[in-house]
């Protein structure tokens, strides 16, 4: 589980709804958080799975980390997988890429190796 800027941010992220068991379907869900991404978005209840990304957060007004979106896009195409030909590795799934990208997470620059 991750933790977010406030326990809001937390409550609402981590809504478990009995009767939908996707958070686009449940109306009561109103944020969604990508791990893979490290995005948060007001979910657009249209009976798809769009949302709006946010840059703060409406309860605390912090703001959130920057999407890695553009970045897990690089990374795959450094390593040659075209994420819409190719089966991505679980690792892409999730958060996990992040901390084996060769990128700092900070300032998304290549660290020094002076």
């Amino acid at each position: 589980m991750t933790n977010h800027c406030c326990e809001a941010m937390n409550s609402h992220v981590d809504v478990r709804c009995h009767e939908h068991d996707d958070v686009y379907a449940c109306p009561d869900t109103l944020i969604g958080f990508s791990t893979k991404f490290q995005e948060y978005g007001l979910i657009i209840h249209d009976g798809g799975t769009a949302s709006v990304i946010i840059e703060f957060c409406p309860w605390c007004g912090r703001r959130l980390p920057e999407s890695q979106r553009e970045r897990w896009f690089d990374e795959l195409e450094r390593r040659r997988i075209d994420p819409w030909e190719d089966e991505v590795p679980a690792e892409f799934q999730d958060a996990r890429w992040l901390d084996s990208s060769p990128r700092n997470h900070r300032t998304g620059s290549t660290p020094d190796r002076s």
